[in-house]
């Protein structure tokens, strides 16, 4: 999985270097049309950091969610200690759309 993970970044990076390759003649032509790739990028980082962050905080709250019930079917006195952990897997969410507002802004 983490091989997988890993090459999918990999060729994620290659792209972007391809992308952004340029000739002395390209570079007139992207001072000309400013915005138009450029923009697209932007769009599709922010996509990228909601995505990937959602996705972890997913598999971060079914871990911790699931962990926490088994805990709290032995002894409930322990909610109060693992809820708090389900609320900060969540967070993990907020800061990718943190992120991505912060990408669409600047």
């Amino acid at each position: 999985m983490k091989k997988r993970l890993f090459l999918i970044l990999t060729i994620f990076a290659c792209a972007g270097a391809a992308l952004f390759a340029q000739d002395a003649e390209g570079a007139a032509e992207a001072a000309a049309n400013a915005g138009g790739i450029s923009a697209g990028i932007k769009y599709l980082a922010a996509a990228i950091a909601v995505g990937l962050a959602c996705i972890a905080g997913g598999i971060a709250v079914a871990k911790i969610g699931s962990s926490a019930m088994g805990a709290m079917s032995e002894n409930p006195e322990l909610s109060g200690k693992a809820l708090p952990f389900v609320g900060l897997a969540e967070g993990i969410c907020l800061w990718g759309m943190l992120v991505a507002v912060l990408i669409l802004i600047l």
